[in-house]
């Protein structure tokens, strides 16, 4: 690594170089421009114009000059730049192996110097990684290895994606192959030759076999409990290679292969990544739809209701001309209603066509479910439904077991803002530490509230949730439990309702 920095600092103090050059001929070229320029009050005299066209012709002398120096050493400084690229790679090729000796050489030296005490510890551990291996394996790994998604995906740039991550995984397993091909996937102390290459290849199927059966399991959610299977597995082969003069793993096979894991984690969060958004950008086109089909809807209603109200208004004007005193009364309080709800009609009209226009209105809501999430655990969402309660009616019809209670329908000009707001606010309180979208956040209503009133937002609360089928599904499983008859006759009902859905799905 000393090395590939020697060269990069070589780089770095050649290319310096060659700016240089370049900055000191860039300024000699302004000099020059300057001295032209100066001459500039003298052209209408002959001696100066004489003159002034002999230090152009220098300048130009000097400019062409100045530019073919300049692009050679660019040249210059880019084929140094290459040759010194090209060293650090050679370089930094041979660095691999070279620490590996450099390690090997390390440890063979602790054991002259400490001799048993190194070997025991080395051994204390490996018996404690076997041990730890063969309790996970009987008792199973349960909860304790669990690494969440995002420690993959945090370090990646933002532009990096499941293809770049399959190309990343593909490197992977051409240095496994390669170490394998190179003979550093295992090692043994047998000096003949045949029994030596026989124990690593012994060793070495049986790693790879475990670890090829572990990544096939690759799934995003599992990359902490597979990592663990394969150092269990690790220490469990090398283990039953003592027995073969030795014949174990390489520490730095063992990396190679968690890299694969690490790589394919990773493809899966992200092929997981680009799915959630998808399925997101599909419920948005599906809501927006909804939307868009609700306020046509609307819009052509209301041009019904505004045309009938407007002849009917017509035929009350006829009437009116035509009546007499007591019949005008009657008939201008009944223009008066008709004019009252053409002018209704004609805002409901202009309010469904100007929220069809205008893509950020719409209503945030805030909504609970006790029964199917317990206490204190509110969704906070947006729709641009014209209706926004059809929207809440839709989740609850989804697939949770008991309706949604409203506790507040905002209406906002920047609903997506809004709604954006709050998420970021309370961010720590959000149920799915794993996937935002979810937007169901374990916090008090009066801090939703107190928010919101910060934002200069004021709206009808309802506090309390009803959380009607909820409750009486628990009074009646309490009154199930005392007496065996309302079981009897709850039983009775249901039966009676499935029956009457069978025959309103077969109609």
């Amino acid at each position: 690594m000393r090395k590939a920095s020697q060269v990069s600092k070589e780089l770095s103090q050649a290319v310096s170089q060659r700016d240089s050059r370049i900055t000191a001929q860039a300024n000699e070229l302004v000099e020059l421009q300057r001295r032209m320029e100066a001459l500039a009050k003298y052209q209408g005299v002959v001696d100066a114009e004489a003159k002034a066209q002999e230090i152009l012709s220098e300048a130009n002398e000097a400019l062409s000059l100045a530019k073919t120096q300049a692009a050679k050493e660019k040249h210059e400084a880019n084929q140094t730049a290459k040759d010194a690229i090209t060293r650090a790679e050679q370089r930094l090729a041979s660095a691999d192996i070279e620490a590996t000796n450099i390690i090997a050489a390390a440890r063979k030296r602790a054991e002259e110097i400490a001799g048993d005490a190194y070997s025991a510890m080395n051994r204390a551990k490996e018996f404690q990684d076997t041990a730890t291996a063969i309790k996970n394996i009987i008792e199973g790994y349960g909860d304790r290895y669990i690494v969440p998604t995002y420690s993959l995906l945090d370090d990646l740039a933002d532009e990096f994606g499941y293809a770049e991550a399959g190309q990343k995984l593909k490197a992977a397993r051409d240095s496994t192959r390669a170490m394998i091909q190179a003979g550093r996937a295992a090692s043994c102390d047998y000096a003949e030759a045949s029994r030596k290459t026989t124990a690593i290849r012994f060793v070495t199927d049986a790693f790879n076999g475990k670890v090829d059966s572990i990544l096939s399991r690759s799934k995003a959610d599992n990359f902490g409990k597979l990592e663990q299977e394969i150092r269990d597995s690790f220490a469990v082969v090398n283990n039953n290679g003592a027995a073969f003069r030795n014949a174990r793993i390489t520490p730095e096979f063992l990396a190679a292969r968690l890299e694969e894991l690490k790589w394919a984690a990773t493809a899966n969060a992200l092929k997981d990544k680009d799915r959630e958004e998808q399925r997101a950008l599909r419920e948005q086109m599906r809501e927006e739809e909804k939307a868009r089909r609700e306020y046509e809807r609307a819009i052509k209603d209301a041009a019904k209701e505004e045309e009938a109200l407007k002849k009917a208004m017509e035929k009350v004007q006829q009437q009116v001309a035509t009546a007499n005193d007591a019949q005008r009364a009657e008939f201008e309080t009944k223009l008066r209603d008709l004019e009252e709800k053409l002018k209704q009609a004609e805002e409901k009209n202009q309010r469904a066509l100007s929220m069809a226009q205008q893509t950020r209105t719409g209503h945030v809501y805030v909504i609970s479910n006790i029964g199917s999430f317990g206490e204190e655990v509110f969704k906070i969402g947006m729709t641009r439904r014209l209706e926004p309660k059809d929207r809440v009616r839709e989740l609850g019809d989804a697939s949770v077991p008991f309706e949604f209670d409203i506790h507040a329908m905002i209406f906002s000009e920047d609903a997506p803002g809004l709604e954006k707001s709050l998420h970021r606010h309370f961010l720590r309180q959000q149920l799915n530490k794993v996937n935002p979208r979810k937007e169901f956040f374990r916090i008090g209503l009066p801090e939703i509230r107190t928010e919101l009133e910060k934002l200069g937002v004021s709206t009808h609360w309802t506090m309390k949730a009803e959380a009607q089928d909820y409750r009486a599904s628990l009074q009646i499983e309490q009154q199930i439990r005392e007496n065996p008859s309302v079981e009897m006759e709850w039983t009775r009902h249901q039966l009676a309702i499935d029956e009457e859905i069978e025959h309103e799905e077969v109609a």
